[in-house]
């Protein structure tokens, strides 16, 4: 039975968490996601072997970085001050932040301001993870409407079924899905992209109320509504890991 456990590299200034996976396999496999370092080793591998392939995996790592800025991104420590704006398609946010001695970090809309309350008593790593995911629930507040508004667009020139229920949250694997109840989930990183990627995830999520698959079926759907979905996909893998509040 495949096993795993969690370790830190250091790659320059940077602290990247890596995902050690024990696994039924002949040699070692690296690969990175937005999350972590995935290095997939044999089962049974001594502490020895281990130090050997974090090794590399460090140089490997290092590699990617330098010839793929983007890989990085993930893991570079965001920090926000007041004065800083944000841009959301046709809408730009100033944030104003101040640190209070309270248990919650809050944060709400006032006119074109994010106010940004974080909490003293939680470590500056924690309250900058939560300033970002703050910062995206009041911008998906704020697009809720248009982005509702759109699906259901999109659905009625499409599939034509059944939503039950729309909701908009910070993800940083996935771009959206859909459940067997008609529930449509969509990240809030999918506000910071081209409209015609946005319009792409959506069909996407609703093709999946025909289609709960990747199969051929599903993809044929996709391509009957969106002929040039492939370039918005390509868009998506090329530049997905630089859209981040």
């Amino acid at each position: 039975m495949a096993q795993q456990y969690a370790l830190q590299l250091t790659i320059g200034d940077l602290q990247v968490p890596v995902q050690v996976h024990l696994e039924r396999r002949l040699n070692a496999r690296f690969s990175i996601t937005r999350r972590a370092v995935n290095l997939r080793i044999p089962l049974g591998t001594s502490s020895a072997a281990l130090d050997h392939y974090m090794g590399e995996l460090q140089l490997w790592v290092a590699r990617q970085f330098q010839h793929k800025p983007g890989l990085k991104r993930p893991f570079e420590v965001r920090t926000y001050a007041t004065g800083d704006t944000l841009q959301v398609g046709q809408r730009r946010y100033w944030l104003e932040v101040h640190t209070v001695d309270k248990a919650a970090h809050t944060a709400k809309l006032i006119g074109e301001t994010i106010r940004l309350e974080l909490s003293t008593r939680s470590a500056e790593e924690h309250r900058n993870k939560s300033a970002r995911q703050l910062i995206s629930r009041v911008v998906a507040g704020d697009f809720y409407p248009a982005v509702v508004s759109r699906l259901h667009e999109w659905n009625s020139m499409t599939v034509n079924r059944p939503i039950e229920g729309v909701y908009l949250k910070y993800h940083q694997s996935k771009w959206g899905s859909c459940s067997f109840r008609g529930n449509i989930n969509l990240s809030t990183r999918l506000l910071l992209t081209p409209p015609e990627v946005q319009d792409y995830v959506m069909l996407h999520e609703l093709v999946h109320l025909v289609e709960m698959n990747h199969s051929h079926r599903f993809w044929d759907l996709v391509y009957r509504y969106m002929p040039d979905y492939e370039q918005q996909e390509r868009w998506l893998k090329t530049y997905g890991r630089l859209v981040d509040f």
